[in-house]
C-alpha cells in the first residue's frame, strides 16, 4: 500500500482501534518500500518515545533506532508508532496508564489485543499497515500475532540489533516482524538483520533463500495436547487441523513429548524478566511509580526480592537447559504448539495475575530459538487462533521456510476483520 492508502485507513478505523498512539503528519522515508508501523518502545529521532507510558521514556531521542533507519533507508515507509504494553512488561495487551487497544475482530466487545507489542498486531490485521516492527522477551512479537490473526516472527538473538530498542530484559529481548504474511514478515527481518558491532553479532538474513527454501521431507515435532497443559477447546481442534494441513507440504509430524516440558522455561524466564527489568527500570518505577499500569508496577516490584544470586543462577540452569534442548532438537528440524493456549477474552475478563497467553511462548525465549506464530484459524466465535513454529538455534532460514509451507495449505489466505463496525 501507499502511505496515503495507510492513512486513510488509519483515519477512517484507528478512532476505535486505538492501534496507534502518534502518526506522523508527513511520512518517513522517501522510497516506495512497504508501509510499516513502528513499536512505541523503539526511538525515532526528535519524537517521543513514550513505552506505553504517561512520562516519556525518552523525550527527544537523537536518532532513530537502528532497525528503524535501516528500513527508512531500504525504502519502507513510517506512518506511526503504535501502543504497547507499559515497558512491554504483559502479554495481554492492557494498558491502565495510556489505554489499550481493541482487537479488530470484535467491533462489539473490547477484547485484549495480545501484548505487549498490542498496537503494532492490531494495525497490521486492520489493515493499517503493511508490516510493524515488535519487540519479543517472553512472546510479545508472537502472542498479539496469534490473537489478531497475522504473522509473528520472532529472530533468535543475535540476528537483529536491540540498539534505540528500550530493554526490558537484556538477556532476553528480539526485534521482530508482524505482517499480513510470512514474505512481508520475511523480507522485514532481511533489512533489519545483521551485525551492529554490539548485541547483534549475526546476519544479514536472506529471505529470498528462507522463502525458496524446500520442505518436503523436513522431520517435525509435535506436542499433544496431553502435554501441553490446559488448551482451550477450540485452539485444541485447530491446532490438530494445522498439524493435518501442514502435513500435504510433504513434512512428518511427529507427536513427541520434549525432555523439558515448554511450561519449564515459563517461570526462569519470568526470574529473569523482573529481576533484570527492576535493575532496569527501579528509578522510574519509585519517582513515577503512581502514574504507571498498577499491575506493571507489581510485576517489575517482584524484581526487588531477586537477589544477584538468584539471577545468576537462573542464568547457569538456562545454560543447561539450552545445551539439553537444542541436543534434542537437533533431531528435528522444528517443533509444533499452539501459539497461545486460549483465543482473545474479553479484556474486562482478563486476569492480571496470570499470564496464559504466553504459557507456550516464553520458551522461545528462555532457549533462545527462533519462532514464528501463523494464522490457523477462526474459533466458533470468530476469533484467531496462531500456530507456532519453533526451530533450531540461529535457523530462522527453516522457519520462515515452514511458515510459507504452511501458508500454502492453511486456508487463511490473508484473511482480515471485518472492520465496518469501526467506521
Amino acid at each position: 500500500m501507499s502511505p496515503d492508502e495507510a492513512l486513510t485507513r488509519i483515519r477512517r478505523y484507528d478512532g476505535r482501534l486505538k492501534a496507534f498512539v502518534r502518526v506522523f503528519d508527513s511520512p518517513l522515508g522517501k522510497g516506495d518500500g512497504p508501509v510499516f508501523a513502528i513499536k512505541d518502545l523503539f526511538d525515532v529521532e526528535g519524537v517521543p518515545t513514550g513505552g506505553g507510558a504517561q512520562v516519556p521514556l525518552a523525550e527527544h531521542p537523537p536518532a532513530h533506532a537502528l532497525v528503524v533507519r535501516k528500513l527508512l533507508d531500504a525504502g519502507w515507509r513510517a506512518v506511526g508508532k503504535t501502543h504497547t504494553v507499559e515497558l512491554a512488561y504483559g502479554g495481554w495487551g492492557t494498558n491502565r496508564a495510556v489505554g489499550a487497544p481493541w482487537n479488530p475482530w470484535d467491533a462489539s466487545e473490547h477484547r485484549a489485543p495480545g501484548g505487549s507489542s498490542s498496537g503494532s498486531a492490531v494495525a497490521v490485521a486492520a489493515g493499517l499497515v503493511d508490516a510493524a516492527l515488535g519487540s519479543d522477551t517472553g512472546g510479545s512479537v508472537r502472542i498479539p500475532s496469534a490473537v489478531c490473526g497475522v504473522v509473528g516472527l520472532k529472530p533468535g538473538r543475535g540476528l537483529v540489533s536491540l540498539r534505540g530498542v528500550h530493554p526490558l530484559a537484556p538477556a532476553l529481548d528480539t526485534v521482530g516482524a508482524l505482517a499480513r504474511d510470512v514474505t512481508t514478515a520475511a523480507r522485514m527481518l532481511a533489512v533489519i538483520s545483521g551485525p551492529d558491532d554490539a548485541a547483534a553479532t549475526r546476519g544479514p538474513f536472506d529471505a529470498d533463500v528462507a522463502l525458496a527454501t524446500e520442505v518436503t521431507g523436513r522431520r517435525l515435532a509435535a506436542i499433544p495436547l496431553e502435554h501441553l497443559g490446559e488448551i482451550d477447546v477450540e485452539v485444541g481442534r485447530l491446532y490438530l487441523a494445522a498439524l493435518d494441513r501442514l502435513r500435504k507440504t510433504g513434512v512428518t509430524v511427529q507427536m513427541v513429548r520434549p525432555p523439558k516440558a515448554l511450561e519449564d522455561s515459563f517461570a526462569p524466564n519470568g526470574v529473569l524478566m523482573a529481576g533484570e527489568g527492576w535493575r532496569i527500570w527501579r528509578d522510574r518505577i519509585e519517582t513515577h511509580g503512581k502514574l504507571m499500569d498498577p499491575w506493571i508496577v507489581r510485576r517489575f516490584e517482584v524484581g526487588r526480592e531477586i537477589t544477584d544470586e538468584r539471577l545468576a543462577q537462573v542464568h547457569a540452569q538456562r545454560a543447561e537447559d539450552q545445551a539439553q534442548f537444542h541436543g534434542w532438537l537437533g533431531g528435528y528440524d522444528g517443533l509444533l504448539t499452539p501459539t497461545c493456549p486460549i483465543p482473545a477474552p474479553p479484556i474486562d475478563q482478563v486476569d492480571e495475575t496470570a499470564s496464559p497467553l504466553s504459557r507456550l511462548t516464553r520458551a522461545a525465549n528462555y532457549l533462545d530459538l527462533p519462532g514464528i506464530s501463523l494464522p490457523c484459524g477462526l474459533t466458533k466465535d470468530g476469533m484467531p487462533v496462531g500456530l507456532q513454529i519453533l526451530g533450531r538455534p540461529r535457523d530462522e532460514t527453516t522457519v520462515v521456510a515452514l511458515g510459507a509451507a504452511f501458508e500454502t495449505v492453511s486456508g487463511w489466505n490473508g484473511r482480515g476483520p471485518d472492520l465496518s463496525g469501526f467506521d
